[in-house]
């Protein structure tokens, strides 16, 4: 049986792998996420490709020093050609639902696997978001409500918890939007023979 290993410090992804029935590890690769975004950003790489850059370094990084296959991911959140980053406090949260409030993003999903510190297979997902136009009062409401623990998201929301109530429409996978294209990867794992087909 080959290992497996989760090359990511998330509870999401975790959490995604939980429910699907895989046997894993998990390692965080601590990467140095905002350098390198502030570099790629500097050369004009597009969102999308600092989500799959970010996603490869993760399980290269692990793959390098664990023998097995190395699932890496990254997500960020682009709205209109501007990419966000998680907030640093419920105030920057507050801020970046403001600018979202009315309009579509999309939420550039990478997913990237490593075999002996090489890429062997990976897949983007772009699910679009849609938000409604809340009032102030439910924004201050959701924000007290849900808390800190909206800051672990890109967007400040949590579309399988009270994050749900921002949204009047979503196109895409929903693992994608939690942080995963889990579908595409349970079909490759099945393809290498790690799932029974």
């Amino acid at each position: 049986m080959t290992d497996l290993i989760l090359a990511s410090q998330s509870a999401s992804r975790a959490a995604l792998f939980s429910g699907a029935g895989l046997a894993f590890t998990q390692i965080g690769a601590n990467v140095d996420e905002d350098a390198v975004k502030a570099g790629m950003r500097a050369e004009g790489k597009s969102t999308a490709e600092q989500a799959e850059v970010l996603a490869e370094m993760k399980a290269a990084k692990i793959s390098r020093k664990h023998a097995g296959l190395v699932v890496g991911g990254d997500q960020m959140l682009d709205l209109n050609g501007t990419a966000f980053d998680k907030p640093k406090d419920l105030d920057q949260a507050r801020d970046n639902l403001l600018k979202l409030r009315g309009k579509t993003h999309t939420l550039e999903t990478a997913i990237v696997v490593c075999e002996g510190g090489a890429p062997v297979w990976r897949h983007i997902a772009k699910p679009k978001l849609t938000m409604r136009a809340f009032s102030d009062a439910f924004l201050d409401q959701y924000i007290d409500a849900a808390g800190p623990k909206i800051l672990a998201s890109v967007g400040a929301y949590q579309l399988e918890d009270l994050g749900a109530q921002l949204f009047n429409k979503i196109e895409g996978d929903y693992f994608s939007i939690l942080g995963l294209p889990l579908l595409p990867l349970l079909d490759w794992l099945r393809d290498r023979g790690v799932l029974t087909r």
